[in-house]
Protein backbone atom coordinates (compact mmCIF):
# COMPACT_ATOMS: atom_id res chain seq x y z
CA UNK A 1 0.00 0.00 0.00
CA UNK A 2 1.36 3.40 -0.91
CA UNK A 3 1.79 6.09 1.76
CA UNK A 4 -0.89 8.22 0.09
CA UNK A 5 -3.34 5.30 0.06
CA UNK A 6 -2.59 4.53 3.72
CA UNK A 7 -3.30 8.12 4.78
CA UNK A 8 -6.56 8.13 2.87
CA UNK A 9 -7.71 4.97 4.63
CA UNK A 10 -6.80 6.38 8.05
CA UNK A 11 -8.65 9.62 7.32
CA UNK A 12 -11.72 7.67 6.22
CA UNK A 13 -11.75 5.55 9.37
CA UNK A 14 -11.39 8.59 11.61
CA UNK A 15 -14.50 10.08 10.02
CA UNK A 16 -16.50 6.91 10.59
CA UNK A 17 -18.45 5.80 13.63
CA UNK A 18 -20.33 2.67 14.63
CA UNK A 19 -24.08 2.75 14.25
CA UNK A 20 -26.84 0.52 15.70
CA UNK A 21 -25.84 -3.11 16.07
CA UNK A 22 -22.15 -2.31 15.78
CA UNK A 23 -22.43 -1.71 12.03
CA UNK A 24 -19.83 0.71 10.75
CA UNK A 25 -21.59 3.90 9.65
CA UNK A 26 -20.13 7.01 8.06
CA UNK A 27 -20.79 10.28 9.81
CA UNK A 28 -20.03 13.69 8.36
CA UNK A 29 -17.97 15.99 10.54
CA UNK A 30 -20.16 18.58 12.31
CA UNK A 31 -20.40 21.81 10.32
CA UNK A 32 -18.56 24.76 11.74
CA UNK A 33 -20.34 28.00 12.51
CA UNK A 34 -21.08 29.94 9.37
CA UNK A 35 -19.17 33.15 8.72
CA UNK A 36 -22.47 34.68 7.59
CA UNK A 37 -26.12 33.75 7.92
CA UNK A 38 -28.49 34.47 5.10
CA UNK A 39 -31.51 36.60 5.94
CA UNK A 40 -33.70 33.51 5.83
CA UNK A 41 -31.33 31.54 8.07
CA UNK A 42 -31.17 34.38 10.60
CA UNK A 43 -34.93 34.77 10.86
CA UNK A 44 -35.57 31.03 10.96
CA UNK A 45 -32.95 30.58 13.67
CA UNK A 46 -34.25 33.41 15.83
CA UNK A 47 -37.83 32.17 15.48
CA UNK A 48 -37.12 28.48 15.97
CA UNK A 49 -35.06 29.00 19.13
CA UNK A 50 -37.60 31.32 20.75
CA UNK A 51 -40.29 30.69 23.34
CA UNK A 52 -43.47 32.72 23.89
CA UNK A 53 -42.87 36.24 25.20
CA UNK A 54 -42.90 36.63 28.97
CA UNK A 55 -43.14 39.48 31.47
CA UNK A 56 -40.58 41.68 33.17
CA UNK A 57 -41.36 44.72 35.27
CA UNK A 58 -39.25 47.04 33.13
CA UNK A 59 -39.03 47.81 29.42
CA UNK A 60 -35.28 47.82 30.05
CA UNK A 61 -34.17 49.90 27.08
CA UNK A 62 -30.87 50.71 28.77
CA UNK A 63 -28.56 49.14 31.32
CA UNK A 64 -28.07 50.61 34.78
CA UNK A 65 -24.79 48.80 35.48
CA UNK A 66 -22.08 51.40 35.98
CA UNK A 67 -19.34 48.83 36.68
CA UNK A 68 -19.96 46.62 33.65
CA UNK A 69 -16.56 47.47 32.11
CA UNK A 70 -14.60 46.58 35.25
CA UNK A 71 -14.54 42.86 34.39
CA UNK A 72 -13.41 43.35 30.78
CA UNK A 73 -9.63 43.07 31.43
CA UNK A 74 -10.10 39.80 33.34
CA UNK A 75 -12.71 38.60 30.85
CA UNK A 76 -10.38 38.99 27.89
CA UNK A 77 -7.60 37.16 29.78
CA UNK A 78 -9.80 34.16 30.57
CA UNK A 79 -12.44 33.75 27.87
CA UNK A 80 -11.34 32.89 24.36
CA UNK A 81 -12.21 34.95 21.27
CA UNK A 82 -13.75 33.37 18.19
CA UNK A 83 -16.29 31.34 20.17
CA UNK A 84 -19.93 32.12 21.00
CA UNK A 85 -21.24 34.82 23.32
CA UNK A 86 -24.60 34.62 25.11
CA UNK A 87 -26.24 37.53 26.86
CA UNK A 88 -29.42 39.18 28.05
CA UNK A 89 -30.85 42.67 27.99
CA UNK A 90 -29.96 45.76 25.93
CA UNK A 91 -26.79 47.60 24.87
CA UNK A 92 -24.30 46.36 27.47
CA UNK A 93 -24.01 43.18 25.40
CA UNK A 94 -22.29 45.18 22.65
CA UNK A 95 -19.47 46.16 25.00
CA UNK A 96 -18.81 42.52 25.92
CA UNK A 97 -19.10 41.46 22.27
CA UNK A 98 -16.58 44.13 21.24
CA UNK A 99 -14.18 42.87 23.94
CA UNK A 100 -14.55 39.15 23.20
CA UNK A 101 -14.72 39.27 19.39
CA UNK A 102 -16.95 36.18 19.19
CA UNK A 103 -17.75 34.27 16.04
CA UNK A 104 -21.44 34.56 16.88
CA UNK A 105 -23.72 35.93 19.61
CA UNK A 106 -27.16 35.08 20.97
CA UNK A 107 -29.16 37.55 23.09
CA UNK A 108 -31.80 35.64 25.08
CA UNK A 109 -34.44 37.68 26.90
CA UNK A 110 -37.88 36.85 28.26
CA UNK A 111 -39.47 39.86 26.51
CA UNK A 112 -40.30 40.07 22.81
CA UNK A 113 -39.63 43.80 23.23
CA UNK A 114 -35.94 43.05 23.74
CA UNK A 115 -35.86 41.20 20.42
CA UNK A 116 -37.43 44.26 18.78
CA UNK A 117 -34.88 46.51 20.50
CA UNK A 118 -32.01 44.43 19.11
CA UNK A 119 -33.55 44.43 15.63
CA UNK A 120 -33.67 48.24 15.84
CA UNK A 121 -30.00 48.27 16.84
CA UNK A 122 -29.18 45.83 14.04
CA UNK A 123 -30.65 48.17 11.45
CA UNK A 124 -28.87 51.19 12.92
CA UNK A 125 -25.49 49.45 12.99
CA UNK A 126 -25.91 48.43 9.38
CA UNK A 127 -27.05 51.88 8.24
CA UNK A 128 -24.34 53.84 10.08
CA UNK A 129 -20.89 54.50 8.66
CA UNK A 130 -19.21 55.31 11.98
CA UNK A 131 -19.86 56.07 15.65
CA UNK A 132 -20.98 59.67 15.18
CA UNK A 133 -23.37 58.60 12.42
CA UNK A 134 -24.71 55.85 14.68
CA UNK A 135 -25.33 58.21 17.62
CA UNK A 136 -27.01 60.68 15.28
CA UNK A 137 -29.38 58.00 14.01
CA UNK A 138 -29.95 56.44 17.44
CA UNK A 139 -31.22 59.68 18.96
CA UNK A 140 -32.48 61.53 15.84
CA UNK A 141 -30.08 64.43 16.33
CA UNK A 142 -28.12 66.13 13.56
CA UNK A 143 -24.50 65.03 13.41
CA UNK A 144 -22.30 67.80 14.84
CA UNK A 145 -19.47 69.09 12.70
CA UNK A 146 -15.86 68.23 13.52
CA UNK A 147 -16.31 64.66 14.75
CA UNK A 148 -13.81 62.21 13.27
CA UNK A 149 -12.65 58.63 13.69
CA UNK A 150 -10.17 59.81 16.32
CA UNK A 151 -12.78 61.64 18.44
CA UNK A 152 -13.12 60.16 21.91
CA UNK A 153 -16.49 58.86 23.02
CA UNK A 154 -16.64 61.70 25.54
CA UNK A 155 -16.06 64.22 22.75
CA UNK A 156 -18.82 62.64 20.69
CA UNK A 157 -21.41 62.85 23.45
CA UNK A 158 -20.35 66.37 24.47
CA UNK A 159 -20.91 67.45 20.86
CA UNK A 160 -24.40 65.94 20.83
CA UNK A 161 -25.37 67.80 24.01
CA UNK A 162 -25.94 70.89 21.86
CA UNK A 163 -28.08 69.19 19.20
CA UNK A 164 -31.86 69.38 19.44
CA UNK A 165 -34.06 66.41 18.59
CA UNK A 166 -35.37 66.51 15.03
CA UNK A 167 -38.88 65.23 14.28
CA UNK A 168 -37.96 65.07 10.60
CA UNK A 169 -34.89 62.92 11.30
CA UNK A 170 -36.95 60.71 13.61
CA UNK A 171 -39.52 59.99 10.90
CA UNK A 172 -36.84 59.50 8.24
CA UNK A 173 -34.79 57.16 10.44
CA UNK A 174 -37.81 55.15 11.61
CA UNK A 175 -38.78 54.52 7.99
CA UNK A 176 -35.18 53.54 7.20
CA UNK A 177 -35.12 51.09 10.14
CA UNK A 178 -38.36 49.45 9.07
CA UNK A 179 -37.26 49.32 5.43
CA UNK A 180 -33.90 47.78 6.38
CA UNK A 181 -35.58 45.04 8.39
CA UNK A 182 -38.62 44.25 6.24
CA UNK A 183 -37.43 45.03 2.71
CA UNK A 184 -33.63 44.68 2.70
CA UNK A 185 -33.64 41.66 5.03
CA UNK A 186 -37.18 40.44 4.40
CA UNK A 187 -37.85 39.63 8.05
CA UNK A 188 -41.47 38.69 8.73
CA UNK A 189 -42.08 41.26 11.45
CA UNK A 190 -45.57 41.45 12.88
CA UNK A 191 -47.57 44.63 13.30
CA UNK A 192 -46.81 44.39 17.03
CA UNK A 193 -43.07 44.20 16.30
CA UNK A 194 -43.25 47.35 14.21
CA UNK A 195 -45.90 49.56 15.77
CA UNK A 196 -47.21 47.71 18.79
CA UNK A 197 -47.32 48.96 22.36
CA UNK A 198 -43.75 47.74 22.98
CA UNK A 199 -42.56 47.46 19.40
CA UNK A 200 -39.86 49.20 17.40
CA UNK A 201 -41.75 52.49 16.96
CA UNK A 202 -42.38 52.72 20.72
CA UNK A 203 -38.73 51.90 21.46
CA UNK A 204 -37.30 54.32 18.91
CA UNK A 205 -39.64 57.08 20.09
CA UNK A 206 -38.14 56.76 23.59
CA UNK A 207 -34.62 57.24 22.19
CA UNK A 208 -35.84 60.26 20.23
CA UNK A 209 -37.69 61.76 23.21
CA UNK A 210 -35.00 61.38 25.86
CA UNK A 211 -31.92 61.43 23.65
CA UNK A 212 -28.55 60.74 25.30
CA UNK A 213 -30.24 61.47 28.65
CA UNK A 214 -32.26 58.26 28.37
CA UNK A 215 -32.02 56.13 31.54
CA UNK A 216 -33.13 52.67 32.60
CA UNK A 217 -36.13 54.24 34.32
CA UNK A 218 -37.10 56.94 31.83
CA UNK A 219 -40.28 55.19 30.72
CA UNK A 220 -40.87 52.80 33.61
CA UNK A 221 -42.76 55.01 36.02
CA UNK A 222 -39.90 55.41 38.50
CA UNK A 223 -39.65 59.14 37.96
CA UNK A 224 -35.99 58.91 36.97
CA UNK A 225 -35.04 56.96 40.07
CA UNK A 226 -34.97 53.33 41.06
CA UNK A 227 -34.68 52.16 44.63
CA UNK A 228 -33.60 55.65 45.70
CA UNK A 229 -30.61 55.74 43.32
CA UNK A 230 -30.28 58.12 40.41
CA UNK A 231 -29.90 56.17 37.18
CA UNK A 232 -26.99 56.71 34.78
CA UNK A 233 -27.87 58.15 31.38
CA UNK A 234 -26.94 56.64 28.04
CA UNK A 235 -24.19 59.24 27.74
CA UNK A 236 -22.96 58.36 31.25
CA UNK A 237 -22.69 54.66 30.46
CA UNK A 238 -20.92 55.24 27.17
CA UNK A 239 -18.28 57.49 28.75
CA UNK A 240 -17.55 55.28 31.76
CA UNK A 241 -14.32 53.25 31.92
CA UNK A 242 -12.87 50.18 33.54
CA UNK A 243 -11.18 50.30 36.95
CA UNK A 244 -7.91 51.57 35.48
CA UNK A 245 -9.60 54.41 33.60
CA UNK A 246 -9.51 52.80 30.16
CA UNK A 247 -12.61 53.21 28.03
CA UNK A 248 -13.84 49.82 26.84
CA UNK A 249 -17.43 50.51 25.79
CA UNK A 250 -18.63 49.57 22.34
CA UNK A 251 -18.53 53.25 21.32
CA UNK A 252 -15.11 53.90 22.86
CA UNK A 253 -13.36 53.56 19.49
CA UNK A 254 -14.11 53.02 15.84
CA UNK A 255 -12.47 49.60 16.13
CA UNK A 256 -14.87 48.48 18.89
CA UNK A 257 -17.86 49.83 16.98
CA UNK A 258 -16.69 48.06 13.81
CA UNK A 259 -16.54 44.66 15.56
CA UNK A 260 -20.22 44.86 16.48
CA UNK A 261 -21.25 46.41 13.15
CA UNK A 262 -19.49 43.61 11.27
CA UNK A 263 -21.22 40.85 13.23
CA UNK A 264 -24.60 42.55 12.85
CA UNK A 265 -24.05 43.00 9.11
CA UNK A 266 -23.32 39.28 8.76
CA UNK A 267 -26.49 38.37 10.70
CA UNK A 268 -24.45 36.84 13.52
CA UNK A 269 -26.04 38.60 16.50
CA UNK A 270 -29.24 36.61 16.95
CA UNK A 271 -31.97 37.82 19.35
CA UNK A 272 -34.02 35.07 20.97
CA UNK A 273 -37.14 35.25 23.15
CA UNK A 274 -36.80 32.93 26.11
CA UNK A 275 -37.01 32.53 29.86
CA UNK A 276 -33.68 31.39 31.34
CA UNK A 277 -35.64 28.82 33.34
CA UNK A 278 -37.94 27.96 30.45
CA UNK A 279 -38.22 24.68 28.60
CA UNK A 280 -36.74 25.60 25.24
CA UNK A 281 -34.58 28.64 24.42
CA UNK A 282 -31.26 27.96 26.18
CA UNK A 283 -31.40 24.24 25.43
CA UNK A 284 -32.16 25.00 21.78
CA UNK A 285 -29.18 27.35 21.60
CA UNK A 286 -27.06 24.62 23.20
CA UNK A 287 -28.20 22.08 20.60
CA UNK A 288 -27.40 24.51 17.78
CA UNK A 289 -23.90 25.10 19.15
CA UNK A 290 -23.25 21.39 19.56
CA UNK A 291 -24.45 20.75 16.03
CA UNK A 292 -21.90 23.31 14.85
CA UNK A 293 -19.05 22.14 17.08
CA UNK A 294 -18.95 25.51 18.90
CA UNK A 295 -18.14 26.45 22.50
CA UNK A 296 -19.47 29.25 24.68
CA UNK A 297 -16.89 31.85 25.68
CA UNK A 298 -19.08 33.88 28.04
CA UNK A 299 -22.71 34.09 29.14
CA UNK A 300 -23.74 37.50 30.50
CA UNK A 301 -26.57 37.03 33.02
CA UNK A 302 -27.03 40.57 34.36
CA UNK A 303 -28.97 40.04 37.62
CA UNK A 304 -31.55 37.68 36.13
CA UNK A 305 -30.66 34.99 38.67
CA UNK A 306 -32.21 37.20 41.37
CA UNK A 307 -35.59 36.91 39.68
CA UNK A 308 -35.16 33.22 38.90
CA UNK A 309 -34.64 32.55 42.58
CA UNK A 310 -37.67 34.67 43.48
CA UNK A 311 -39.74 32.56 41.09
CA UNK A 312 -38.18 29.33 42.39
CA UNK A 313 -36.89 28.33 38.94
CA UNK A 314 -33.16 28.95 39.36
CA UNK A 315 -32.49 25.19 39.36
CA UNK A 316 -34.31 24.96 36.01
CA UNK A 317 -31.97 27.60 34.63
CA UNK A 318 -28.96 25.78 36.06
CA UNK A 319 -29.96 22.55 34.34
CA UNK A 320 -30.58 24.45 31.10
CA UNK A 321 -27.14 26.07 31.32
CA UNK A 322 -25.55 22.68 32.00
CA UNK A 323 -26.46 21.63 28.46
CA UNK A 324 -24.31 24.37 26.90
CA UNK A 325 -21.02 23.27 25.30
CA UNK A 326 -18.28 24.77 27.48
CA UNK A 327 -14.75 24.23 28.73
CA UNK A 328 -12.76 25.47 31.70
CA UNK A 329 -12.41 28.97 30.25
CA UNK A 330 -16.17 29.56 29.72
CA UNK A 331 -17.52 32.09 32.22
CA UNK A 332 -20.73 33.62 33.52
CA UNK A 333 -20.73 37.42 33.77
CA UNK A 334 -22.94 38.15 36.75
CA UNK A 335 -24.35 41.39 38.12
CA UNK A 336 -24.88 41.24 41.87
CA UNK A 337 -25.66 43.71 44.63
CA UNK A 338 -22.59 44.73 46.61
CA UNK A 339 -19.45 42.85 45.66
CA UNK A 340 -16.04 44.41 45.25
CA UNK A 341 -17.31 47.45 43.35
CA UNK A 342 -21.02 47.61 44.05
CA UNK A 343 -21.20 49.80 47.12
CA UNK A 344 -24.43 51.47 48.21
CA UNK A 345 -26.50 48.75 46.58
CA UNK A 346 -25.10 49.23 43.07
CA UNK A 347 -24.72 46.29 40.76
CA UNK A 348 -21.21 44.83 40.61
CA UNK A 349 -20.16 42.70 37.65
CA UNK A 350 -18.13 39.59 38.38
CA UNK A 351 -16.97 36.42 36.60
CA UNK A 352 -17.42 32.78 37.57
CA UNK A 353 -16.56 29.65 35.59
CA UNK A 354 -19.75 28.14 34.16
CA UNK A 355 -18.51 24.63 34.92
CA UNK A 356 -18.24 25.44 38.65
CA UNK A 357 -21.87 26.60 38.75
CA UNK A 358 -23.55 23.86 36.74
CA UNK A 359 -21.66 20.81 38.07
CA UNK A 360 -24.17 20.36 40.91
CA UNK A 361 -27.39 21.14 39.02
CA UNK A 362 -28.70 17.62 39.08
CA UNK A 363 -30.12 15.62 36.16
CA UNK A 364 -30.65 17.51 32.94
Amino acid sequence: MTRRRFLLVVATLVAASYGPGGVLAYRAAPPALSSRLSNQEFWKLSSSLSELSGFFRSDNLLSNEIFLQYVVPELTRIAKPGRVYLGVGPEQNFTYIAALKPAMAFIVDVRRGNLDLHLMYKALFELSADRADFVSRLFSRKRPEGLTASSSVAEIFRAFEHEEPSEALYRENLQAIERQLTTTHGFALTSDDLGGAKGIEFIYKAFFTFGPELTYSSINGFGGFGGGRAMPTYADLMTLTDESGQARGYLSSEASFAIVKDLESRNLVVPVVGNFGGPKAIRAVADYLKDHHALVSAFYLSNVEQYLRQDAIWSDFCRNASTLPIDGTSVFIRSTRGGRNGGFGSLSNELEPIADVVKNCGPQ
